[in-house]
C-alpha cells in the first residue's frame, strides 16, 4: 500500500511504498528520482527542464518498486535533485550563490560545494549553470526545511523502526548514472560498467550483504564493480553504521540499460532490466535473514 505523502502546496515532499506488513529488515530509499518541477522552480532557472533533468536519476524509483513484493518499503523523494539534493549534508552551501552570508554552520569548503553539487546546486550534473544570478538567502530554509529534513525525518523513522523490529537494519539507496562520465566526474569521456556498488569502502556495509548483491548481478550477466567511480554518499556514510546495526548500500544503474539518456525516456529493455532487480531484491531479501551481521 501507499502511506499519505508529505506535500507542499501540492508538491510531493516524498512518497512511501510499503508492504502491508514489513517482513524483511530492509529499506530501500530514492533521493534522486524526484520528477515535480514546479513551475516557479524553472522560472527561476536559465536552463530548460530537458537540461535540468539531467541531474535527475530517472524512473529508478520504479525500478527498485519490486521491494515492496518482497515485504520491504521504498521511500522516494518527490522534488528534484536540481531543486534541493537530499544526498548531502543539509548544508553543503556555496556562498557565491545567494545575496547575503550563509550561517555559520554552513559546510562551504565540501568537494560537492567545490563541483557546484551542493544541497542546492549551483550547477546540473552536465555542467551548466542552473541560475542566472544569486538566490535569496529564504530560499536555503524553504528547501532544506521545508523538503530535505522531511525526507530524511522519514527515512529515519523507517529505519528505526526497522531496528525495533528487526533487530537490525539495512538500507539499499538506489540511484542512476550516466552511461560516459561527465564534465564533473574523474572519468570524463569514458564509458561505464552496469553496476557500481558503494559500500564506502567496506565501512557503510558487511561484505556479506555486498557479495549477495554483486554476485547476484554478475549471476544475470552484469558488469559490475565496487566503489569506482561511486563509493557512496552522504545517505550511505551518515546512515550506515554497521556497529550499530544498521547497515547502508549505495546501487548506481547504468542508464543506457533501460532510458534515453537525452530524452528522458524508457526503452523496451526497462521492463527486462527491472525483473532481473527484482530477482537480486529477491535474493538479497532471502539471504539478509540467514546472514550474521556486527
Amino acid at each position: 500500500m501507499d502511506t499519505k505523502p508529505a506535500a507542499i502546496n501540492g508538491s510531493p515532499v516524498f512518497s512511501v511504498l510499503a508492504p502491508a506488513e514489513q517482513t524483511v529488515p530492509l529499506v530501500f530509499s530514492s533521493p534522486h528520482s524526484g520528477r515535480d518541477y514546479r513551475p516557479d522552480f524553472v522560472a527561476s532557472s536559465r536552463l530548460p527542464l530537458p537540461v535540468l533533468r539531467r541531474s535527475e536519476d530517472s524512473y529508478v524509483d520504479e525500478l527498485f518498486a519490486c521491494a515492496v513484493r518482497h515485504g520491504a518499503p521504498v521511500l522516494a523523494a518527490g522534488f528534484p535533485r536540481a531543486f534541493c539534493d537530499p544526498n548531502r549534508e543539509p548544508y553543503e552551501l556555496d556562498p557565491a550563490m545567494f545575496d547575503g552570508p550563509l550561517p555559520g554552520y554552513a559546510n562551504t569548503r565540501s568537494p560537492r560545494v567545490a563541483a557546484g553539487l551542493g544541497t542546492i546546486a549551483k550547477v546540473v550534473s552536465s555542467g551548466f549553470d542552473i541560475y542566472a544570478g544569486k538566490l535569496p538567502l529564504a530560499e536555503i530554509e524553504r528547501r532544506v526545511g521545508g523538503y530535505y529534513h522531511p525526507y530524511h525525518h522519514r527515512l529515519e523513522e523507517l529505519l528505526g523502526d526497522t531496528v525495533r523490529r528487526f533487530g537490525r537494519a539495512l538500507l539499499v539507496d538506489c540511484h542512476s548514472m550516466p552511461s560516459v562520465g561527465g564534465p564533473m566526474d574523474f572519468d570524463t569521456g569514458l564509458s561505464r560498467v552496469d553496476i557500481v556498488l558503494g559500500d564506502c569502502f567496506g565501512a557503510s556495509c558487511a561484505p556479506a550483504i555486498v557479495q549477495t548483491v554483486e554476485d547476484g548481478f554478475r549471476g544475470l550477466g552484469y558488469r559490475v564493480v565496487r566503489n569506482t567511480p561511486y563509493a557512496g554518499g552522504f545517505t550511505t556514510r551518515h546512515y550506515g553504521q554497521p556497529r550499530n546495526g544498521v547497515h547502508a548500500l549505495q546501487i548506481e544503474i547504468n542508464r543506457s540499460l533501460y532510458m534515453n539518456e537525452k530524452q528522458h525516456t524508457k526503452l523496451v529493455a526497462f521492463a527486462g532490466l527491472a525483473d532481473d532487480i527484482d530477482r537480486v531484491v529477491g535474493l538479497l531479501a532471502a539471504a539478509v535473514h540467514e546472514m550474521v551481521l556486527p
